[in-house]
């Protein structure tokens, strides 16, 4: 141990408070190190697995070296939270739950990365990580008359912040209502009156915020009287599944995907017009690893005709590589040759695809900024915009 460090318990003894007592089912066998996604980029170092062994020993940050502070906080929030590691561990341990134990102190002391605190500060303040008005996260849906949710609707159309703002994934949120309305299923939004889902700044660790967002939103979902919520974001999926029931928010939750593929196969979807495209899927970690949802996306992929649906070798399903934008990645700008996202975007142009699919908004934001900066020749699109094209009555 560098002699400038001194145990604290009483941080150690926090981070355990804040959900980090996974760190004493680890026995540094190392294989989440291996599993780990920055294993792939040459210039990182990241050897996760002392993780555990640092807050077992009090050694997180008690360095009094402004360098060593620097370079840990570093290393805390280079943890993308793809569960690569948790699937993988012989002892089942979280190492997301623990860096969002260690990141809940960081975060109270405010040493975290600014762009991470500016997008927290956002979300508080706006409801979004965009800073964009309250009062516009419908606005996407003005266009496409779509109506408010009420009771008697089938399902309430959540699209997260991303589609709600963001100019391209808005693409994606107009492909659901065109999917949604081919179907006959009965749907509205709650536009200005949802906030952010909250999962992302939970998982940097401002869990303040988090109770104040995802509470309002439990809130909010019960007087609507929501019984089913349907997400474009499989990060939207997960909060409202594993952490809304904290609120005693009594709704279930469906990722686009799983809906889309029943719906096929109760023939109420007729994908019908040929794509004559080669289309590899990316698992988004978030859908896969952490929700489970793997063959849905799949199902409705291929139920497009002239559709040739690719795999990307050894790095499918439960071995995806991450896009690098879960756990506050998204709003990190890393060096160039540091992007998990290129790498990923490599991984899929190899298998010859004329077509990258995804089913979460952060993938489509990485990954096409990756293809531009790369020059690929790679188109990146959401499941649900290939599904809508290929419909036989499309009514957007």
């Amino acid at each position: 141990m560098d002699a400038r460090i001194r145990p604290d318990w009483d941080i150690r003894d926090a981070i355990l408070d804040m959900g980090g007592g996974d760190a004493y089912k680890c026995y540094q066998c190392g294989k989440c190190m291996a599993v780990c996604p920055w294993s792939h980029v040459e210039t990182v170092l990241f050897p996760v697995y002392r993780t555990p062994q640092s807050v077992k020993f009090g050694a997180i940050m008690t360095s009094e070296d402004a360098e060593q502070i620097e370079r840990e906080v570093e290393e805390v929030y280079r943890c993308v939270g793809c569960e690569s590691c948790s699937t993988w561990c012989p002892h089942e341990v979280s190492m997301p739950t623990i860096m969002r134990g260690i990141r809940r102190i960081l975060v109270e002391y405010g040493s975290y990365p600014s762009q991470l605190a500016d997008a927290v500060g956002r979300i508080a303040s706006s409801g979004n990580p965009f800073g964009e008005p309250r009062e516009n996260r419908g606005q996407w849906a003005e266009a496409l008359e779509v109506q408010a949710f009420t009771p008697d609707m089938d399902v309430l159309y959540s699209p997260c912040c991303v589609p709600s703002y963001d100019p391209r994934a808005k693409k994606v949120a107009a492909a659901t209502v065109n999917v949604l309305r081919s179907a006959g299923v009965t749907f509205g939004i709650l536009g200005e009156a949802e906030s952010c889902c909250g999962e992302a700044i939970r998982r940097v660790g401002a869990e303040e915020v988090f109770q104040q967002v995802a509470g309002g939103n439990a809130s909010i979902y019960t007087e609507a009287g929501v019984r089913t919520a349907v997400c474009t974001s499989p990060h939207c999926l997960l909060t409202f599944r594993k952490e809304y029931s904290e609120f005693d928010a009594g709704f279930q939750a469906l990722h686009q995907t799983q809906l889309f593929a029943r719906l096929i196969a109760d023939q109420r979807l007729r994908p019908a017009k040929a794509l004559g495209k080669k289309v590899v899927y990316h698992d988004p970690c978030t859908l896969g690893r952490a929700s489970g949802v793997y063959d849905e996306p799949r199902a409705v992929l291929r139920a497009i005709p002239d559709l040739e649906l690719l795999e990307i070798p050894h790095y499918a399903r439960e071995y995806s590589l991450c896009c690098g934008g879960g756990s506050g990645g998204m709003w990190i700008e890393r060096a160039k040759g540091e992007r998990l996202s290129d790498i990923r975007v490599q991984q899929a142009a190899a298998t010859g695809a004329d077509i990258l699919a995804v089913a979460c908004p952060y993938c489509l934001q990485m990954f096409e900024d990756s293809v531009k900066t790369m020059d690929l020749a790679l188109e990146v699109r959401d499941v649900a915009e290939l599904l809508a094209e290929s419909l036989e009555r499309p009514d957007v």
